[in-house]
């Protein structure tokens, strides 16, 4: 998977992206998020990962708020929860995706 190394429309030069079940979302724009979302668990289901840890940060909760929004309305979720301790806690989300 592939995605633009910049918010800028005009640099064209993708950067490979790692599909390893972990997504850090520190530099995407949040209007990317739904498309990036979609685009890559589609990508790890193909590679049989259907568990997946998304990184959105702490911060304010904005972020987090907008991702879990988007789960929500998504049919491949089965289910999120907040990390643990030891998984980020609350500036991760565990995702499980269903198989299929």
């Amino acid at each position: 998977m592939t995605m633009p190394e910049t918010d800028d429309p005009f640099d064209e030069e993708p950067v490979e992206m790692p599909i390893d079940g972990t997504l850090d979302l520190h530099t995407f724009h949040p209007r990317d998020i739904k498309p990036l979302l979609v685009d890559y668990f589609e990508a790890c289901r193909e590679r049989g990962i259907y568990r997946v840890r998304v990184v959105h940060g702490k911060g304010t909760g904005t972020l987090r708020e907008t991702v879990h929004a988007q789960l929500r309305k998504m049919p491949d979720v089965s289910g999120f929860r907040l990390g643990d301790e030891t998984s980020g806690s609350w500036g991760a989300t565990w995702v499980d995706i269903k198989r299929g």
